[in-house]
């Protein structure tokens, strides 16, 4: 089937940039993308991921993952396991 549909969007140049190195490293081009994103769009019958709001629990813990708040390192595996008592 010839390819002919144009898709004209305007979007964040920092994403735009930002998805197409992700792109590149995965060696699909963003017409391919699209098109991948696309036709899993029609195999679900739906978005190809969940999408929900994360409630304030979630989004507290998320920022904390992000800053490294209250993170314990641990020098060998061994020490994870005895701290998580196994």
């Amino acid at each position: 089937m010839p390819k002919t549909a144009i898709i004209s969007a305007r979007i964040n140049p920092k994403l735009k940039h930002s998805a197409e190195q992700v792109f590149r490293e995965l060696g699909l081009t963003t017409t391919q993308a699209i098109t991948l994103f696309y036709k899993q769009v029609e195999l679900q019958h739906g978005l190809p991921f969940e999408v929900r709001i994360p409630n304030a629990v979630t989004v507290k813990a998320l920022e904390a993952a992000r800053t490294g708040q209250g993170l314990e390192n641990f020098n060998s595996l061994g020490d994870l396991f005895e701290d998580l008592g196994i």
